[in-house]
């Protein structure tokens, strides 16, 4: 195939990046937007123009441009690649990206550093579109620290708020936990097949055995979870993507729906052809996400902050993902992937929309009634609503079952642990729409529509949360890239995951419309554990003091007082006072009177005579 130049792909957005981050701060706004928004869409624009050229891309399109890292028989490249998978990575990343980009010009109107936000924002997309289109680890891994960072400096873009400076942070530090694991695999890879290049390293995988028992296969496939369940928020690595709220809401939605978090997910499908030649590992992967889907979920059930309830919602559904790959059913994880983006994307840029409306108002018990006062909002967040609650024929709906069914025939109890999960998800979503749009309002500001800047985007991925599952058969693209997964469509098992989250919506209407006053009988019966659920199982309260605690006081008590304070300053502090010793007793010698200088020179010879004397064997 002819050279598609795939770098403009990457290379448009880093060229936003520094334009505005070098000259942005002397441009208007209004200049910083064009050039943010255009450098994203003009990617989103090569990326199609390079897929239309690439026709059906049954095979990898790969582009070499340099030796990175050349030694012995290592030979590293800075190589882009193109397939079927990277190429739905890319319409998500580019497409979802720039919608996000655009809402984010009337969002950010007000703020300050708008300039600052639309680099780091542009150079976010740098990253992620450099992980994806990376043909081999390491470039991949680039992109991951990238996005890492990105990650860091968006979330705490509010330099002033406390809050969001802790937010950001734990974010960075959780995150090298898992890029420690990734690191040993990658070396682990070129120990054992000498290269990190995607295709030679499967290429050499695909003829090995099966690890029957746990061996390297297995041992490189959950080092590589490892670095998956920390950029995709899995238990134990969870915890930072809910502080990650304390962002802009665009950095939410950008962060949760188009690139961050799915990057554990992508990594993880695109290292297929490990992961299936350990069964071990495949059960670990099933067994987190399942486990993370289901207390992400409950959590979601008694939150708040409706920034909160869909950020434990991303935690949920990523759990969701990850059982798919566990399972085998990769395709149907990269199809929720795709689904999810749309609806997620929508429902944070539409929390933004009702934030905005309440300027800056998150608590949901603030709110109320706002479906007549805001009604765009209300429209289109309906449309995510029954997308993520997997009402037919909407996006999620698709998505969701095909990772029920391939769960189902790996183990039927998985599957009814995610119906329920399910269920979960439909009523958390239908208590917040409830709480916000419908019976009184509660507030104390004056809800006004968003503009059209923030509203258009909206109503395009309205579109794509309706018709986008079924539109985008990502299943069917991806059979070149993985095997079809064993199973077949058993229309009861799709009813009853459909009545799963029709009782979940009917429970929400009840508790939240019907009796307003039930939730408060029901949270008072259960106490202890609405309390516990209410809290996150106090999650970070155990981090704090069995990991976070004794490393401060340890760094104080230990590294500080002793070794800083004790040893280091006190050698160099006793070196000092001795020097200073010496040099004050030699001061003394300094008197300027001559005959004491020569009472000194003559001792001085003495001694000297006196030393050579016994060298030379005593003296006579």
């Amino acid at each position: 195939m002819n050279d598609q130049q795939l770098w403009l792909i990457p290379a448009l957005p880093l060229a936003g990046f520094l334009i505005n981050g070098l000259f942005g701060k002397k441009f208007p706004n209004i200049l910083v937007s064009i050039i943010a928004v255009a450098s994203v869409l003009g990617s989103f624009a090569w990326v199609l123009k390079t897929l239309g050229a690439l026709g059906d891309l049954e095979h990898a399109h790969v582009e070499h441009y340099l030796t990175w890292i050349q030694s012995g028989p290592v030979n590293i490249g800075v190589d882009l690649a193109v397939d079927r998978l990277t190429a739905v990575m890319l319409l998500v990343v580019t497409g979802i990206g720039s919608l996000i980009h655009i809402y984010a010009v009337g969002y950010m109107s007000h703020e300050g550093g708008y300039y600052r936000f639309f680099a780091y924002l542009n150079l976010f997309m740098f990253f992620m579109l450099t992980l994806v289109m990376g043909a081999n680890f390491l470039l991949l891994f680039v992109g991951w620290e990238g996005v890492g960072l990105c990650s860091y400096l968006l979330i705490g873009f509010y330099i002033l708020k406390k809050s969001a400076g802790d937010a950001a942070k734990k974010a960075f530090v959780v995150n090298r936990v898992g890029d420690f694991g990734f690191s040993l695999a990658m070396f682990l890879i070129m120990v054992q097949f000498g290269s990190l290049d995607f295709q030679k390293v499967f290429e050499a995988v695909k003829p090995l055995p099966v690890d029957q028992t746990p061996g390297i296969l297995t041992a490189i496939a959950l080092l590589l979870f490892v670095g998956a369940a920390g950029k995709s928020a899995q238990v134990p690595l969870y915890v930072w993507l809910p502080d990650a709220m304390e962002g802009p809401t665009p950095v939410s939605a950008l962060i949760h729906a188009a690139t961050m978090v799915t990057a554990g997910v992508y990594m993880t499908a695109r290292a297929a052809v490990i992961f299936q030649h350990s069964p071990l590992a495949m059960d670990v992967v099933a067994t987190v996400g399942l486990i993370t889907a289901v207390m992400a979920a409950t959590i979601g059930l008694t939150q708040y902050d409706i920034k909160k309830v869909f950020a434990y919602s991303t935690v949920s559904q990523l759990g969701y993902m990850f059982i798919a790959c566990g399972v085998g059913a990769f395709s149907a994880g990269i199809y929720h992937v795709v689904t999810h983006a749309f609806f997620k994307a929508l429902l944070f840029l539409g929390a933004g929309s009702v934030i905005h409306a309440l300027s800056g108002e998150q608590d949901l018990r603030h709110m109320g009634g706002l479906a007549k006062k805001i009604p765009i909002t209300f429209a289109v967040l309906a449309c995510a609503w029954v997308a993520i609650a997997g009402v037919p024929p909407f996006a999620g709906f698709f998505s969701k079952d095909e990772i029920l069914l391939a769960a189902h025939h790996h183990a039927p109890w998985m599957y009814w642990v995610g119906v329920i999960t399910a269920g979960m998800t439909a009523f958390y979503v239908s208590r917040a729409m409830f709480m916000c749009f419908f019976g009184s309002y509660r507030g104390h500001h004056h809800p006004h529509e968003s503009p059209f800047v923030m509203w258009g985007p909206l109503a395009v991925l309205a579109v794509l949360s309706l018709a986008g599952g079924w539109y985008f058969k990502v299943p069917h693209y991806l059979e070149p890239v993985f095997p079809v997964a064993e199973g077949h469509h058993d229309e009861t098992l799709v009813y009853i995951s459909v009545a799963a989250g029709v009782i979940g919506i009917g429970l929400a209407a009840l508790m939240y419309l019907i009796k307003p006053g039930l939730p408060d009988t029901i949270s008072g019966a259960l106490g202890p554990i609405y309390k516990l659920v209410y809290n996150k199982y106090f999650v970070d309260e155990v981090y704090d003091a069995t990991i976070v605690n004794p490393m401060v006081a340890g760094s104080r008590g230990v590294l500080w007082r002793i070794f800083d304070a004790g040893i280091i300053d006190g050698i160099v502090n006793g070196t000092a006072v001795v020097a200073r010793t010496v040099g004050g007793g030699l001061r003394l010698l300094q008197s300027g009177n001559i005959r004491s200088y020569a009472a000194w020179v003559t001792l001085g010879c003495v001694v000297v005579l006196l030393a050579l004397g016994v060298m030379s064997g005593g003296v006579k």
